[in-house]
């Protein structure tokens, strides 16, 4: 079994090499951050004036008994009520277009409550950063929109769906954030306030100190998953008492029953 200190080593040197591209770092980059979430939408949107007022990170979002949750990456607000999903998207499958469709859609659900006219139902944006070209035509952006097939004129309904080729290099501000994405070192980053919060978490004591906490706090989660999912195997079972589960999987019991009890719903 590897030492903390040991662990420790590993966690810094996985630190060194982790790049806004990657989506745990991102989501740490963004945290508490409008700043730095304002300057991202604005350069990918292309809306200088673009004010964000609010932006939550691991936006935990389902409001329909039975249907698939999603957690956003970064979920924010701007000044005209209008809604921003920005997501990364490292793994080509990760980016399919049902998923950005689902996505919209979760951010339609949780943005129209009862009683209110689907007229209110505010904008929103859906942005995938793609670490590789997910469409191959070079392009910085690809927008999608619906439109009226017939008569060829924008659908007009408030959604958005933006990919970013997180591949492209352009001499353009996107194209400079786009590298950005790509730097393990703030010293190479082009955006001074993106690399003024790539240096706090990599090198200030404070911010190292939470990424460690936060790589360990993602090494209980990923142990925690997998116990569950050999306590949920062995309830299918059914040859262990509930008791022996619990001791097998590393579980408490009542945490066991609880997974019964979903099983028997």
């Amino acid at each position: 079994m590897m030492s903390m200190t040991e662990q420790h080593q590993k966690d810094l040197q996985r630190l060194a090499q982790l790049r806004p591209i990657d989506d745990d770092f991102m989501r740490c980059l963004l945290k508490d951050n409008i700043p730095l979430a304002e300057f991202v939408l604005r350069i990918i949107t292309g809306k200088k004036d673009l004010i964000i007022t609010d932006c939550e990170i691991q936006r935990d979002m389902k409001r329909l008994a039975g249907a698939r949750s999603i957690c956003l990456d970064a979920y924010g607000t701007d000044s005209d009520g209008k809604k921003y999903d920005l997501e990364i998207q490292k793994a080509g499958d990760g980016a399919d277009p049902h998923r950005a469709r689902y996505h919209s859609s979760v951010l339609d659900v949780e943005n129209l409550h009862s009683g209110q006219e689907f007229k209110e139902l505010p904008d929103t944006y859906t942005i995938f950063i793609t670490e590789k070209d997910f469409y191959g035509m070079g392009e910085p952006v690809y927008p999608i929109e619906r439109m009226n097939l017939a008569s060829g004129m924008p659908f007009a309904d408030g959604e958005h769906i933006l990919y970013v080729n997180g591949e492209y290099r352009g001499d353009s501000d996107l194209g400079k954030l786009m590298h950005d994405f790509s730097c393990t070192k703030a010293d190479d980053m082009n955006f001074e306030l993106m690399a003024e919060s790539t240096r706090y978490l990599k090198e200030d004591p404070k911010g190292v100190s939470m990424m460690c906490k936060i790589m360990e706090d993602m090494r209980n989660e990923t142990l925690k998953e997998s116990a569950v999912n050999t306590a949920r195997r062995m309830i299918i079972d059914g040859i262990l008492t509930l008791e022996k589960i619990s001791e097998y999987a590393g579980l408490s019991l009542d945490e066991v029953k609880k997974l019964q009890a979903e099983k028997n719903a």
